[in-house]
């Protein structure tokens, strides 16, 4: 079910021979893609966040990390974005679980422009797995006139003076929505771009992390470690998802604004 909902028709019909639909079998679908990968071939593993990381969790782990495969296991619909399919359809702790397998890199896009170039990136690399983390479909580009793409580098999305928004996904929006905020995409969450964030703490005022992930294991905590480690003087606020099952069934703003991840929630925490 889900060739339709993720538009991989057309890739079946154009490469017949370069597509597997293994169906709802996740364990088999990152076991096969390791056993490709030890052959030389560079898959990609496609579905639903929660199914792509949790069910097959113990799969990508000693099948991809152990074994240290350039095999790409994208998660679609990160944070809560499938709003209305409920709390099994939510990966809400995907990047803590990601970024806590050793030899795994975690990219998060925040909009098509990131997507495409975080993709031809994996496309290209040899050294090991990749969790490439996305929205759904439809989001707008947030910003793709500015600093190019670079993995593992945060880019400024927007500058400003005193207050620096960090975060990754398509929640960035809510920030940009907000006049005057500098906004910065840290689209690889691992490894981090420990030198770009000490940069940011050490010129702003105020630095908020935004992310569409539950509090605990994720940028947030990763900012306010750094920032104790080098000593940073700014005032940090962090909004993120709650820690909370959200028994919400609507729209994905509607389950955003159920977690506080509002124009308004953001405005509060500055």
């Amino acid at each position: 079910d889900i060739s339709a909902a993720g538009a991989m028709d057309e890739f079946r019909k154009a490469y017949p021979k370069r597509f597997i639909n293994t169906g709802v079998a996740e364990q088999i679908m990152i076991g096969m893609a390791a056993g490709m990968a030890m052959r030389g071939l560079k898959p990609f593993a496609y579905t639903i966040a929660t199914f792509a990381l949790f069910r097959p969790y113990e799969f990508v782990r000693d099948d991809l990390c152990y074994q240290n495969l350039p095999v790409t296991v994208i998660g679609v619909g990160g944070g809560v974005t499938y709003s209305q399919l409920g709390g099994t359809h939510h990966a809400m702790e995907d990047v803590a679980l990601a970024c806590s397998i050793p030899n795994m890199r975690v990219i998060a896009p925040c909009d098509p422009y990131e997507t495409e170039q975080a993709t031809r990136w994996c496309a290209a690399q040899e050294e090991g797995p990749v969790y490439l983390r996305l929205g759904k479909a439809g989001e707008p580009i947030l910003a793709s006139d500015i600093l190019p793409w670079e993995f593992g580098k945060l880019r400024m999305l927007r500058g400003g003076s005193d207050t620096c928004v960090l975060g990754y996904g398509p929640i960035l929006k809510l920030a940009l929505d907000v006049p005057g905020l500098a906004v910065a995409s840290v689209h690889t969450l691992k490894p981090l771009d420990r030198v770009g964030i000490t940069r940011i703490l050490l010129d702003y005022k105020r630095v908020v992390v935004l992310e569409e992930m539950v509090p605990h294991g994720g940028l947030a905590d990763a900012v306010k470690g750094l920032a104790y480690d080098v000593g940073a003087n700014c005032r940090i606020r962090s909004l993120t998802l709650k820690d909370e099952f959200i028994h919400v069934y609507g729209t994905h703003a509607d389950v955003l604004a159920a977690h506080g991840l509002t124009r308004e929630g953001l405005r509060a925490r500055i």
